[in-house]
C-alpha cells in the first residue's frame, strides 16, 4: 500500500510532462503538414 503514495504522484506528474511535450508540439506546429512528407518522394526534382 505504501508504494501507491508514490506512483500515483509520479504517474500524475508523467501525465503533465507528456501534455506539455504535446502541447509544445502543437504550439511549434509540428502537425501542421503531415501529407507534404509523404508526397515528397513523387514530385519531380527539376
Amino acid at each position: 500500500m505504501d508504494i501507491l503514495y508514490l506512483l500515483v504522484p509520479l504517474s500524475v506528474i508523467l501525465v503533465f510532462a507528456v501534455g506539455a511535450v504535446f502541447w509544445w508540439a502543437l504550439s511549434n506546429r509540428q502537425f501542421d503538414d503531415l501529407d507534404d512528407a509523404s508526397e515528397r518522394i513523387f514530385k519531380d526534382e527539376e
